[in-house]
């Protein structure tokens, strides 16, 4: 072989393996300042980092974690123990450059040629909370608001339509049968006032009775007295008033006819009466609503009943009375939902000077209804809905952040009560807590929060199934002559697996019983099986045979 090209291949080779040992050599540098990711892969710990302090922290570089780990072994020191150099406890050991995987006892690296690193927890106080360096706090933009204390006033805007007040109502009836002899009123919806006339009556019966009590007035006996006031009841008995007895026994005249005045102003909204027509006594003659009042009823969105309560001040406006606002009170919450709308009604009563609004007409509400407590309030933009339950980020010293499960009140006006879960004077995030949990990756703390078991292969393994034979049973293991295992590519083997629960190990089992078996591929020791069963008797004399 010509000697140029030999010189060129070992130069070649020299250059690839210093290449390679700078590569090696800068990985370890940037070591120092690499962390685990709950997903697995490094991720850079510089001034910049986002990092959950619960998953454990990492020594100050790697040459000082594989010093620590020179002393564990030395030591005798192992995952779940106490540092005896700095008093934190040990998570577990780790390969910085292949962080996915955890050992529980110190060693040296199976991947590269190095000691494993110790990770320390941070301690109790650090359980659940991310730290955020300031320089990525400016870039995520994040702020943050102090919990206060306050009175809430919920405004609610709603709109609705008026209608007659009812509780403004009167009905007008005749108290003698008669005839109608003149009519004042003439159709419905005219306006009346107070002490208006509406209708005359000539009564025929009155006569007879008003006669009666005349006769006696002008007898002048003080034996007559009783008589007198039987004949007075008679025309109280007749349907007369006080007012019209005492006009009959001031004049010495009968009165055949009477005049019914309106008892309120208002608008006449039934008529029964015409001119020349006969009514009876108790007929109803008119119905007058007054409009000094009226009702609104507002059109308030499911969601939004709970800001609304009996009593709550309002004031509302009209197309028909541009510039005049009206203020009421809300008189109850009707049990009444609009099923197509999904709105609730609320019956408002409202003043109506100048008799402005009048029923059917458009209005727009706005509920304000001042609370009188003291809640402790925070943004709305603050708090986070999962769908199962409600959290707000907590800002804490040193670019900290923690999430707190809150129970939430009402919201109004960009305000939410909060009932439970913060204190006066803590900071919320309100911006940007999405990509604090976004870059924190904090599904391992809402993992906690949802109380949920942590992801192990006992239930997230793959499952294999296959037939044996038990070669031995031991007090943690059996002793299995297999077939082949399709799933994993085994081929036939004898081998120890670790034994299943007791629910799922069938009783009176001997060495030498064929058997149908799941196990799945634990990280530590042997598979592990989940389920034994006994082949049936046939089955078992045609596996002896094989």
């Amino acid at each position: 072989m010509n000697k140029k090209y030999v010189f060129a291949a070992v130069a070649l080779a020299a250059v690839v393996a210093a290449g390679g040992y700078g590569i090696y050599e800068m990985g370890m540098r940037r070591g120092g300042s690499m962390a685990a990711t709950p997903g697995g892969a490094p991720a850079p710990q510089s001034a910049g980092s986002v990092a959950p302090a619960a998953q454990g922290a990492m020594p100050q570089s790697i040459a000082e974690g594989e010093e620590a780990t020179r002393r564990h072994m030395s030591s005798g020191v192992k995952a779940g123990d106490t540092d005896p150099a700095n008093g934190r406890k040990i998570l577990y050991y780790h390969d910085p450059m292949v962080p996915g995987n955890k050992f529980d006892k110190p060693a040296k690296s199976p991947f590269m040629d190095m000691m494993l690193v110790p990770v320390y927890a941070d301690g109790d106080t650090d359980q659940g909370k991310v730290t955020v360096s300031p320089r990525i706090q400016q870039n995520l933009g994040v702020r943050t608001a102090v919990v206060t204390q306050g009175k809430l006033t919920p405004q609610v805007a709603a709109v609705g339509s008026i209608s007659f007040n009812e509780r403004d109502q009167v009905v007008v009836q005749a108290r003698a049968t008669g005839y109608v002899e003149r009519l004042y009123v003439r159709a419905t919806l005219d306006r009346v006032s107070k002490g208006q006339p509406l209708v005359d009556l000539y009564v025929p019966d009155w006569v007879a009775a008003q006669e009666e009590f005349l006769s006696l007035k002008r007898m002048q006996s003080d034996d007559l007295a009783a008589l007198v006031d039987g004949a007075r009841q008679r025309m109280r008995q007749a349907g007369m008033s006080e007012d019209q007895i005492r006009l009959v026994e001031r004049t010495g005249k009968t009165q055949a006819r009477t005049t019914i005045s309106a008892p309120i102003g208002g608008v006449v909204v039934e008529l029964s009466a015409r001119e020349g027509m006969t009514v009876m006594a108790g007929a109803p003659l008119f119905k007058i609503n007054g409009l000094s009042t009226v009702w609104a009823n507002a059109e308030v969105p499911e969601s939004q009943a709970a800001l609304v309560r009996p009593g709550a001040m309002v004031r509302a406006q009209s197309p028909a009375a541009p510039g005049v606002a009206f203020e009421g009170r809300v008189q109850a919450i009707l049990p009444d939902v609009n099923a197509s709308t999904r709105t609730l009604k609320a019956r408002l009563e409202l003043n109506n000077p100048g008799s402005r609004l009048v029923p059917g007409m458009f209005v727009s509400m706005q509920f304000m209804d001042t609370r009188g407590d003291n809640v402790l309030l925070i943004p709305t933009e603050a708090v986070i809905q999962t769908g199962k339950r409600t959290v707000v980020m907590v800002a804490e010293d040193s670019g900290k952040f923690r999430p707190v499960e809150v129970q939430a009140g009402i919201e109004s006006g960009g305000q939410t009560e909060i009932k439970r879960g913060l204190q006066a004077g803590q900071k919320v995030v309100v911006s940007s807590q999405f990509l604090i949990d976004s870059e924190a990756s904090l599904k391992g703390v809402e993992a906690r929060l949802n109380d949920a078991p942590k992801p192990t292969a006992a239930n997230t393994a793959p499952r294999h199934e296959g037939e044996a034979k038990i070669e031995a049973i031991g007090p943690d293991t059996l002793t299995l002559s297999h077939g082949p295992i399709p799933s994993l590519k085994w081929g036939p083997m004898t081998m120890d697996f670790k034994r299943p629960p007791p629910s799922a190990l069938p009783r009176n089992l001997e060495v030498g019983d064929r058997i149908t078996f799941e196990f799945y591929m634990g990280t530590e020791g042997p598979p592990q099986l989940t389920r034994v069963s006994p082949m049936p008797a046939q089955q078992q004399v045609q596996g002896a045979k094989k």
